[in-house]
């Protein structure tokens, strides 16, 4: 069973975002890849959605791009064809436009590239846990596993670091738009009419998209051709160029899922710290180094599930898809799948092999960021367990309210140093 103690009867409206406010309805997922893994769902919401739950189904459907495309949205909200051409990004793309825009931006976030990172978010760790640390107790998601995301961000983009709160939280306010402690639009809850050709249907698209102008300006003005957002506006293999609006939803994109997904990650694992004993002796013993940022993601999957759109009929376990339909990949079920997983349901820091889908592996999506938010993950870890002798609760854990993106948005904590 999960730590997190959702309060789920195993029938739980995955439609709802209120649903997943005490964390994932592990028991509904547990019901559906046994019973009922291709799963339909009406909505009221909008058109309603097929669901698959099961590790393996994901593995083989994620690599079908021609059968499933990620270009009618990766959400389960609907949009007219002027909303998706406004608010997509390169995630919402298949191959081939999909690898020209990613081969532009690739190389900074290759392997290599992130590991000179390495001695930076050390240091930063280091300041980060001792600021926090000192306090005894505290909020471990604002004070930890906010801070670092945050900080890196600055230096991949190459913003000063004064702008970074409020760049952090205008991107709260887009990932996290149907949580009403992080937008005043709520998705689900008020008519955003007025935003719908903004990233999110959110204001929030239109005021970093001005920063993120001025910025350039600025960096242009400096002679700056560093950093990720230099190699995107760069002439593809092809001369092509991208355009404003493309532009304008890569930054946004680049705020809100390069901070959001780490930092709850590092909560979930800090979570995971404080109910599963041993854990912190495990990471000071230096033997699951190479594999515990893994199994923390594994863990915390923080992006719930993508959609996909079919593209032509096709059956699959004695149902049939139509074209058109939305199909729903929940990473969050597969990733406690125990026909993929050992003892899903545990944290395992040196679970090798370690085949879990919260980086999206299968398909030509795999997360652009993965091996930065591996370091991240790693390198925080060791600092922490090298500093704290135990960590326990000090009040109850809250989650976002949002079925898309799952987090520990509030963490209190009281440590014991070493």
């Amino acid at each position: 069973m999960s730590i997190w103690h959702p309060d789920d009867d195993g029938h739980a409206d995955l439609s709802s975002h209120d649903t997943f406010t005490a964390g994932p309805p592990h028991n509904t997922f547990a019901r559906l890849r046994r019973d009922d893994p291709l799963h339909w769902s009406d909505w009221s919401g909008g058109k309603g959605f097929w669901s698959v739950t099961r590790h393996a189904d994901i593995l083989d459907l994620n690599r079908q791009t021609d059968l499933l495309s990620s270009a009618r949205g990766i959400r389960m909200e609907d949009q007219t064809y002027e909303e998706y051409l406004a608010r997509r990004t390169f995630q919402e793309t298949d191959p081939p436009e999909h690898s020209q825009t990613r081969i532009k931006v690739a190389k900074a976030f290759s392997k290599p590239v992130i590991a000179g990172f390495e001695g930076v978010i050390r240091d930063l760790c280091r300041e980060i846990l001792d600021d926090a640390l000192a306090k005894g107790r505290f909020d471990a998601t604002k004070d930890i596993a906010r801070q670092l995301p945050m900080r890196m961000l600055g230096r991949i983009i190459g913003t000063p670091d004064a702008d970074l709160p409020w760049l952090v939280e205008k991107g709260d306010a887009l990932i996290a738009n149907t949580d009403p402690d992080f937008t005043d639009h709520v998705l689900d809850r008020m008519k955003t009419d007025e935003y719908r050709l903004m990233p999110f249907n959110s204001p929030a698209g239109a005021e970093l998209y001005d920063y993120a102008k001025r910025l350039m300006a600025d960096k242009a003005a400096r002679g700056d051709t560093d950093g990720v957002l230099h190699l995107i506006l760069q002439p593809g293999p092809d001369g092509s160029v991208i355009s404003e609006t493309e532009f304008r939803n890569f930054f946004c994109l680049l705020v809100a899922a390069g901070n959001d997904t780490t930092r709850y990650s590092i909560a979930a694992g800090i979570h995971a710290l404080m109910h599963q004993p041993g854990l912190l002796d495990d990471i000071r013993s230096g033997a699951v180094d190479e594999t515990m940022a893994d199994e923390i993601i594994r863990w915390a999957t923080p992006t719930l599930y993508f959609r996909r759109t079919a593209t032509r009929d096709f059956d699959m376990h004695g149902k049939t898809v139509r074209a058109g339909d939305k199909v729903l990949y929940w990473f969050a079920s597969a990733n406690r799948d125990e026909a993929a997983f050992d003892a899903p349901f545990r944290v395992n820091l040196g679970r090798t092999p370690n085949r879990h889908l919260s980086f999206g592996q299968g398909g030509p999506h795999v997360c652009l960021g993965m091996w930065l938010a591996r370091l991240e993950v790693r390198v925080l870890f060791k600092e922490l367990a090298a500093r704290v002798q135990s960590i326990e609760p000090a009040g109850d854990a809250q989650f976002l309210r949002s079925n898309f993106i799952g987090g520990i948005k509030t963490l209190p904590v009281s440590v014991t140093l070493q």
